[in-house]
């Protein structure tokens, strides 16, 4: 049968596919509509297979927050484009609400869960795939539930995201900005823990052989090396932990110190619980951005 540029047009309106497919796809199923879907489905779905190897490194980390629970996602493309698209867009926004509302075990299990709309989303990820023409790949979540307060933030346009957790409930002004400010700093300065001794043994100890190793290629004594390497661990944990560290809007003070003008502020005794911070792509090989250097300068501005 002859097939008509009007239902060429009506069926890339519905699958988003190209042009030329539409048409392919009419002319093997006879000018059957539904069945040219499944059939752009079926080569969409082939498509996406192929891409499953391929690198996806860039994208989006965004972040949600309802009531009393906040949500990190992140959803990676092969190209920083992608990441621009508003369906893209769109899509990585549905998979935050999912777990939000359905509170998923791990990514697996999330990929089983329906949106809102209804759809599996592993089979709106196919179809994603096919559509955009990249592999994108649902990398990570994190779902915090709480009593007290939880907050988030997204730097720029989704390539470093952080959601921190305060042991108050309260949101008296003072600490919405301080939560705010609390977000703003882990962004920047990125710390490896809360406190020094949450800090993994298994890095402390690397830190030390590395320390020992350096002492000794500048002629340092072995027998003070216990002593020298001591005070630079002291040093090390005090910049790598939150509560230690110079508060990033105001160096002459530590976030603790911040964190006790605060509470005098608001007048009520309250922590930081947790903090959880995204950094799109880190441990993928990718162009290296030092995105810590950028939220730094732009945080001394807020």
């Amino acid at each position: 049968m002859s097939i008509s540029a009007s239902m060429v047009r009506d069926l890339r309106e519905k699958t988003s596919a190209g042009m030329l497919d539409c048409k392919k796809a009419l002319e093997e199923t006879q000018g059957d509509f539904e069945a040219a879907v499944e059939w752009l489905r079926k080569k969409g779905l082939a498509s996406a297979a192929k891409k499953a190897d391929r690198l996806a490194s860039e994208g989006l980390v965004i972040a949600q927050v309802s009531g009393k629970i906040g949500v990190l996602v992140e959803v990676n493309s092969e190209t920083d484009f992608v990441a621009k698209n508003e369906q893209f867009k769109t899509f990585v926004k549905d998979v935050a609400s999912t777990v939000i509302s359905s509170n998923p075990a791990d990514v697996t299990a999330l990929l089983d869960n329906k949106m809102s709309s209804g759809a599996v989303i592993s089979e709106v990820l196919k179809e994603s795939i096919a559509r955009i023409g990249e592999n994108l790949v649902i990398r990570r979540f994190v779902r915090l539930e709480t009593p007290g307060l939880v907050h988030t933030y997204i730097h720029g346009d989704g390539k470093i995201g952080v959601m921190v957790e305060l042991t108050t409930a309260n949101t008296h002004d003072a600490i919405k900005t301080f939560a705010n400010d609390i977000c703003l700093h882990v962004a920047a300065m990125n710390p490896l823990a809360l406190s020094p001794d949450q800090v993994p043994a298994e890095i402390v100890a690397k830190e030390k052989e590395i320390l020992k190793a350096k002492a000794l290629e500048q002629g340092k004594k072995p027998e003070m090396l216990d002593k020298i390497v001591g005070g630079q661990i002291n040093k090390f944990l005090a910049e790598s932990c939150l509560l230690e560290q110079a508060f990033v809007k105001n160096p002459d003070i530590k976030v603790k110190e911040y964190l006790a003008q605060t509470e005098k502020t608001a007048d009520e005794k309250f922590s930081i619980k947790s903090f959880i911070r995204f950094e799109l792509g880190e441990g993928l090989q990718k162009k290296a951005n030092n995105f810590a250097e950028e939220v730094a300068a732009q945080t001394r501005g807020h």
